[in-house]
């Protein structure tokens, strides 16, 4: 018998715009209401436990890196009964990291290869249709940001741009999530609305 495929929630965005803050709160609401949920995640701090650059740093390997290693996460996610998981909750869907890259060669001035760029748009591409909902943080400048990560202003700004730039031109459906409360509740609701829809508690 065929086990049905859990819902994918991804979520994308520069760093320190509250992205792992809300797929915790968006878990906490499925958990609360029953619905089995796994979250991935980490996936640029353990890339950098293994030596591969990071931020503005990023290079085709890192990038490659994190796609892939996201996937296997989700898969591993899954499990099957008596408890299948019905939710993922992915802490940096795949074209998050292309955003990154992106952003760090405009930042280092360097320019792209169309043959490398095209493998890991590819690789990206191949993953997107397995996700039900897609939210993307907006950047609020005015917001502070946390200084455990290798910040440099003009990278967080150029992450930003390349992340809603890529959703656009791809014309992949998201959701956009600024760091005003409304629209954090908002994401959070039709995250939790979808659930509920689709899952059987």
């Amino acid at each position: 018998m065929t086990t049905p495929q859990p819902l994918r929630i991804g979520i994308m965005g520069t760093h320190s715009t509250g992205k792992t803050t809300l797929l915790k709160r968006i878990e906490m609401e499925l958990r609360a209401h029953g619905i089995p949920v796994a979250r991935t995640g980490r996936l640029g701090k353990r890339a950098a436990l293994t030596g591969l650059p990071k931020m503005q740093h990023h290079t085709a390997t890192s990038t490659e890196w994190i796609i892939t290693q996201g996937i296997v996460d989700e898969i591993a996610a899954t499990r099957p009964a008596p408890e299948p998981i019905q939710v993922i909750l992915a802490d940096r869907a795949p074209f998050d990291a292309l955003a990154y890259f992106h952003a760090a060669q405009q930042w280092r001035h360097e320019t792209p290869d169309p043959l490398e760029q095209e493998r890991l748009h590819l690789l990206a591409s191949t993953q997107t249709p397995k996700y039900h909902l897609l939210l993307a943080t907006v950047l609020d400048p005015a917001l502070p940001v946390e200084h455990k990560h290798d910040y440099d202003t003009r990278y967080h700004t150029l992450v930003d741009h390349h992340t809603h730039t890529l959703l656009t031109e791809h014309a992949i459906p998201y959701q956009r999530v600024t760091s005003d409360p409304d629209s954090q509740a908002h994401a959070a609701e039709r995250a939790l609305q979808l659930c509920l829809n689709q899952t059987t508690p």
